[in-house]
């Protein structure tokens, strides 16, 4: 999540937990305390100038359910042996306001598509429950009215209900944004079951700043199919646009480090494309048809036809269109448009689940 909805969680955690009269310190620790683990990209940009590198491990060692609590840990115990007397006072509810102001910040992260390494140093794929985008005012809104209360009311009874009501009403957000994602993952079954890709490698991630429009992407052999579903005004079957992607292309390269990378990181939700022997990778999960967040051209054809490793490999920034985006998105959650034909090939039956697109 973005770093403001970083702090006032870290924040409301923290002065929630604190004694009331340590209210405002536990607000500043835990905001400080909220937004640490995204601090892990000072250090890669000293070290790679990768961009591969730089995007997949952002949120690793930093956001590790093995590493968060004994460094929360190590934390408390410094403050409680070399602090200024507020951990020692109430040791026992720092300790938990420290840990959960930590622990929070990965476990939020989880619920966007991004991609969170919650096991490292284990490498399953990372979490990406993808139900909250990046930005959400209907999560972020109530935690920061409820520091903001919290801030002014100090130790008055009235700061730890706000920050009760805050976490309660965020925390009830989330819960909806399950419920919303799962109401749109069974009519994404149906509609891609009777197109024969029942059993496609698929996600679903909402639009920018709500919960109300979602977009939902599945592999086929060939390429990708991408529809909406506004849970506002949509109704039958969600309607599909296929568009194509280079697989075997991305099949010759899938010796190539980075490529390697990408596919464990994204799943192999991407769209490949050669441009003059350069292999070009884009995330499907962040963006929308024409136009990615994430775009790496990561290896080039050498002289007997095969990719090599480009060395380091170049993010290519594509242009982003945000007013006509919005306004079209904003339009498109109260309007359902007409149903558009697949191309022919685009509904193939797809490999089986967990391939991807990297066959």
């Amino acid at each position: 999540m973005d770093s403001l909805t970083q702090i006032v969680l870290g924040g409301a955690v923290a002065a929630a937990i604190a004694p009331a009269g340590h209210r405002r310190a536990a607000l500043l620790a835990g905001a400080a305390l909220g937004t640490l683990p995204d601090l892990d990209s000072l250090p890669l940009l000293l070290l790679s100038d990768n961009p591969v590198t730089l995007m997949t491990a952002h949120r690793g060692f930093s956001h590790s359910l093995f590493v968060l609590p004994l460094f929360g840990a190590l934390l408390w115990w410094l403050f409680l042996t070399f602090g200024n007397g507020r951990v020692a006072a109430s040791p026992r509810r720092w300790f938990w306001a420290i840990q959960l102001a930590l622990v929070t910040h990965p476990l939020l992260d989880a619920f966007t598509v991004y991609g969170t390494q919650l096991w490292w140093p284990l490498m399953p794929p990372p979490a990406m429950w993808s139900s909250v985008f990046i930005i959400d005012p209907g999560y972020t809104l109530w935690l920061l009215v409820a520091c903001a209360i919290a801030w002014f009311a100090r130790a008055r009874p009235l700061a730890q209900k706000a920050l009760l009501a805050g976490l309660v009403l965020s925390s009830a957000y989330l819960g909806w944004s399950l419920i919303a994602k799962g109401l749109v993952e069974r009519e994404a079954q149906r509609s891609l079951a009777a197109m024969g890709l029942g059993d496609a490698p698929r996600f679903s991630v909402p639009a920018p700043f709500n919960t109300l429009l979602w977009r939902v992407v599945a592999m086929t052999p060939t390429g990708y199919v991408e529809g909406e579903r506004s849970l506002v005004a949509d109704s039958g079957p969600i309607v599909f646009r296929g568009y194509p992607s280079n697989t075997q292309a991305l099949g010759e390269a899938r010796d190539v480090p980075d490529v390697q990378r990408l596919v464990w990181f994204n799943r192999g939700f991407m769209r490949v494309r050669e441009r003059d022997g350069v292999l070009e990778l884009s995330d499907l999960r962040m963006g929308s048809e024409p136009d990615y967040s994430f775009v790496f051209a990561v290896a080039q054809r050498d002289g007997e036809g095969r990719f090599q490793p480009l060395a380091p490999p170049r993010q290519i920034r594509e242009p982003v269109r945000v007013r006509r985006e919005l306004s079209r998105m904003w339009a498109r959650i109260w309007t359902m448009p007409p149903a558009a034909p697949l191309p022919p090939d685009a509904a193939a039956p797809a490999p089986a689940a967990g391939a991807g697109a990297a066959q």
